[in-house]
This record gives C-alpha cells, structure tokens and sequence, in this order.
C-alpha cells in the first residue's frame, strides 16, 4: 500500500507538471495566426511534440525531486543503502517505448512533408525573384506582370517558383508555417494554400548579409474578387512605352525587382549604399582619397562595375555585378513585347534627378 501510494503521488504531480509546463511552452512560444492550409497539420504536428516535451521533462524531474524529498537519508542514519542490481523489465522499457515514439514521430513528419509538398489541382504559379535585399513577384498566369508585393487569393494553392540573383536567401511567412530556401542557380518550390485573409509580412530567414534584417516584402491574402480587381489594376497600367523615363526609373529602383531599393533610399535614410535623395550633381568622397561628381557618367559606371568607385564608408562586393546581362535581358523582352528601346540606367538617372533634397 505504501509503494503504491508513492506512484498515485508521483502520477498526481506529474500530470499537474505537465499542464503547467504545456502552460508555460504555448506562452513562451506563442505563434500567430495560422493563415495557410499548411500550418494545420504543422500546428497539430508541433502541439503533439510540446505534450511530449512537457511529459518527459515534468516525469524526469518530479521523480528526481521526489526521491530527494521523500527518500533523503534521515538524521542519525548512518547506514549503507540497500545494494540495487537494476530492473531488466524496466531498462528494455524505457529503451524500447522511447525509440517507437522516436520513429514514430518520424513517420508522422515525413508522411506530412510528402502530402504539404505534392503538387494541387488547380495550382496558380507565381514566379520569386530574391536579392540582397528585397523581393519581386511575377504572375505569369495573370499576364506576367511584376509586382513588389506578394498578393494572394485566399483558398487558391499557390506554387511559388523562385530563384535568387545572388546569395542563399529563405522565403518565410511566419503565419503560413512554411518555409523553403531560395537559392542561385537553381529553382526551389514551395506551395502554399492561403486560407486567412489579412497583411502579413514576408521575411528572409537566411542571413545573407549587412541589410538581411530590412529584406521583408508585404504580403497580402484577399478574396477572389479583390484579387481579380488588383490583377485589372495592374494590368490596366501604362506600358513602359507610354511612360517617361523617370517613371520608369522609380519602377526599377522599386517594383521591378533589380533590387535597388535594398541598398539605396531615397528619403535620406543610411542603407548598404549611398542614398539617392539629393546625389545627383553632388560631389563624393572615395574611399582611394578621390572625389568624384555624381554625374551621369559615373553613376553609369558604378552600376556595370560598383567595385571600381566605392564611396568612402561603404563596402565593396556588396552591389551585385550582374546588372548589365540584367538590364539587357529585360531592355530585350521590352522591346520585344513594346517594340520600344530603353536605357534602364538612363531612366535610373532620370529618377535620381528628381530626388531633390
């Protein structure tokens, strides 16, 4: 009676252990909403290892702080312990239980990776574009235009296509659970079913250098209808042909996705590279000792070559030295879609022009 009294105990004060500290994991880990069809399984997948967590720690430690308490040597007892061989039953025990949840966890994952990662009927595809340090979205199914904005249509799975310009990058929305490395070289796939409507914000989650912090990109679900509204918006926009070269210039700086807008502000603000606001005509330090006026010719050349010039207090190797075979691919598909030349660097200049101070 008195043995079993000790287990009653034991089990008592470790099933209130375990509440508390599943309590205390769902406080300290507190997630936000779960917004896609994925983060279902993934939430009931991590709720299931939190009550594991907190079994095994609240076992473990109410058994040891147990046996301090309720089995200390009592003053004046100065006699051996009783000698314990082991318990063979209970060894094989927690050897054998133990490894089957282990596996069995295992399965559990892999069979949900295998079922999140199949493709959908009824897939739209969105093409990704990551760079130190921003984010561009292409949606060739609604007439290939970009956009520097993630916009989703809730209850449409979604096949995000992406490739990086530069650096291993890492797609993350935190409410949608998942996440895929975006890679150079190749095309990574991740899919995702957006089932909450809502803001959210589009992370990378690979550090991939000085301004990898400010890499976030907006993201928006909304319902069909809105997204059909935003698709017409988009597309009712005025060709490049019909814009002038400084409107042009902000598109490329921002929207267009040739990543500018990660280094360079144009309101003043420090970034991985000069500001923009006010640096046309203006006279810069190098960092050989030099001076140089910010004039067409130079700013030219310190996009085909930014490592030639630096500007005294930034860092080279910084600028990717990819924008002429850039440019040039997208001044070809313009002018193969338009039937009209552009200068994307003189329409940079054009915008930088306009940033007066």
């Amino acid at each position: 009676m008195k043995k079993a009294k000790h287990f009653i105990v034991v089990f008592v004060l470790t099933v209130i252990a375990t509440l508390i500290m599943r309590w205390l994991l769902n406080f300290i880990f507190a997630q936000p909403v779960a917004a896609s069809a994925e983060a279902i399984p993934i939430g009931v997948l991590t709720n299931a290892h939190y009550w594991m967590i907190s079994l095994l720690f609240s076992l473990i430690m109410v058994l040891m702080l147990y046996s301090v308490v309720v089995f200390k040597r009592q003053p004046g007892d100065e006699e051996d312990g009783p000698h314990i061989h082991g318990n063979t039953a209970l060894e094989i025990g927690w050897t054998i239980v133990p490894l089957f949840i282990v596996v069995g966890f295992g399965i559990w994952g892999s069979v949900m990776l295998i079922d999140l990662t199949k493709p959908n009927p009824g897939e739209m595809n969105i093409d990704v574009v990551a760079q130190q340090w921003s984010w561009s979205f292409k949606y060739p199914e609604q007439g290939d235009f970009t956009s520097s904005e993630l916009v989703l249509p809730v209850d449409q799975p979604i096949v995000l296509n992406m490739r990086s310009q530069d650096v291993i990058h890492n797609f993350w929305v935190v409410e949608f659970r998942v996440k895929q490395d975006v890679v150079p070289g190749q095309t990574t796939v991740l899919r995702i079913t957006p089932i909450e409507e809502g803001e959210y914000v589009l992370r990378c989650a690979e550090i991939c250098g000085l301004e990898h912090s400010q890499m976030l990109a907006p993201v928006r679900v909304v319902s069909q209808g809105d997204f059909d509204t935003w698709v017409e918006e988009k597309s009712a926009a005025p060709k490049y042909a019909e814009m002038t070269p400084e409107e042009r210039g902000a598109i490329w700086h921002g929207a267009e996705g040739f990543g500018c807008i990660g280094c360079h502000s144009v309101d003043g603000t420090p970034g991985a590279g000069p500001t923009w606001l006010g640096i046309y005509g203006r006279e810069e330090l190098l960092d050989d000792g030099t001076s140089v006026m910010v004039l067409e010719d130079y700013i030219r050349k310190s996009i085909l070559l930014p490592n030639e010039e630096i500007v005294d207090g930034y860092q080279p190797n910084l600028m990717p030295q990819t924008y002429e075979d850039l440019f040039a691919e997208r001044q070809a598909e313009i002018l193969a879609n338009e039937g009209v030349e552009i200068d994307i660097i003189a329409d940079l200049i054009a915008f930088m022009q306009t940033l007066e101070e």
